[in-house]
């Protein structure tokens, strides 16, 4: 069988780099992926999959049905929406959107999506179940992953599997990291609330400005002293606004931030935490506040037995020296985690990087992938669903 997928994996290769580099040229943002979904829909009703289009939105859903007897459904999911990026690589395919980028890699998954689904629609009578391919719109906003559940794409599903691409792995390559892969991600919002006045008389004022500087700078300072150092948390401040004009002392400024983090109890414990250092800061000077902290999606958590089969599949297929057991996790998030609510599931990390020079990181305006690692996603997601059966 493995000897099967690869074969046809090599032969669908010029394809599949055509099919990518489409993609790559024709970026959608989130939730706005029409010709993507399109394409997408295309590209698998050519090979023979039965298609529903417009599931969570601008999603597409392919269902191959193995000729076996076995009742579990695989899910394997891949997302399709791009960034809000002006690329600067300088690709003949670069993008024809100006300012959207596939700055993430998600073109390269929905290809190795459309790659897997063509794969395993030519062995159907060798499948002992069936497949549910997931192409997700709008995970770069979280968003996606709830709208393809609420249309039901998880009814039935026995288990999902998930790729993304990851530059610092050499293409070839594939990491597999065992229980937590990527971090809680939470947005948080604060408003300091003071009184205004002249510039030259600050006295008779209550700063915003300058108690919002007290307030990120005892976060960040006090996030090395209070929290357990084993169980990271980064809290960024991403957007500042407030003030009116340069000799007026600003009564109001307000705070966007996220809030990351990787174990469940101290993601519980951080909004009161945040809290308690807000208010203490604004009553010694005198400023009332504002706050709000909204859960986002929760951290990837990688099922211990799924993993075992991605590994497997990936080092019959390439051999032990071509699989890292990854070590750490990332404190990026992933709506993959929404899935894991509904059944188990694990996502490994495709090498894109090259070996011989640089390898920009993930949302970067130069952003490039090497693209012999399409067959590798490609081979490794259809041999895991293979040994998922057996």
């Amino acid at each position: 069988m493995l000897t099967q997928i690869k074969d046809i994996a090599l032969k669908l290769a010029p394809r599949l780099i055509e099919i990518r580099r489409h993609l790559h040229s024709h970026p959608e943002l989130s939730g706005q992926e029409y010709h993507t979904s399109a394409y997408v829909a295309g590209v698998l009703s050519s090979s023979g999959v039965h298609v529903r289009e417009a599931v969570g939105k601008t999603g597409v859903v392919g269902e191959v049905q193995g000729h076996g007897s076995d009742r579990r459904l695989l899910a394997i999911r891949t997302d399709m929406d791009a960034l809000p990026i002006n690329e600067r690589t300088g690709l003949e395919f670069t993008s024809r959107a100006t300012g959207v980028m596939h700055a993430c890699g998600h073109d390269v998954h929905t290809t190795v999506g459309l790659g897997t689904a063509m794969v395993l629609s030519e062995l159907t009578s060798q499948l002992p179940g069936n497949v549910r391919l997931l192409f997700q719109p709008a995970e770069e906003t979280a968003q996606g992953a709830s709208w393809m559940i609420a249309d039901g794409v998880m009814e039935n599903v026995s288990a999902i599997l998930s790729v993304h691409v990851f530059p610092s792995i050499p293409a070839g390559k594939v990491g597999i990291r065992y229980g937590a892969l990527t971090a809680a991600a939470d947005e948080l919002e604060i408003t300091i609330i003071g009184e205004s006045g002249h510039g030259a008389r600050p006295h008779e004022a209550i700063d915003a400005i300058w108690i919002a500087a007290q307030v990120i700078t005892t976060l960040q300072q006090a996030i090395s002293r209070t929290q357990n150092p084993l169980r990271p948390v980064v809290l960024s401040i991403g957007q500042i606004t407030g003030g009116r004009a340069p000799n007026v002392i600003a009564d109001q400024v307000k705070l966007l931030g996220s809030v990351r983090s990787l174990h469940p109890e101290t993601r519980t414990n951080l909004p009161g935490w945040i809290e308690k250092i807000v208010a203490n800061i604004c009553h010694s000077y005198g400023a009332q506040y504002e706050m709000s902290y909204r859960p986002g999606v929760p951290g990837v958590q990688n099922n211990i037995g799924l993993s075992q089969i991605l590994q497997t599949a990936a080092e019959e297929a390439w051999g032990s020296d071509r699989v890292l057991v990854l070590t750490e996790p990332s404190l990026g998030a992933e709506d993959f985690s929404r899935y894991l609510e509904h059944a188990p599931g694990a996502m490994f990390r495709l090498g894109v990087g090259y070996e011989d020079r640089t390898n920009y990181p993930l949302h970067h305006p130069q952003f490039e992938v090497n693209e012999a690692a399409i067959v590798t996603g490609v081979v490794t997601l259809a041999y895991a669903a293979v040994k998922y059966w057996q």
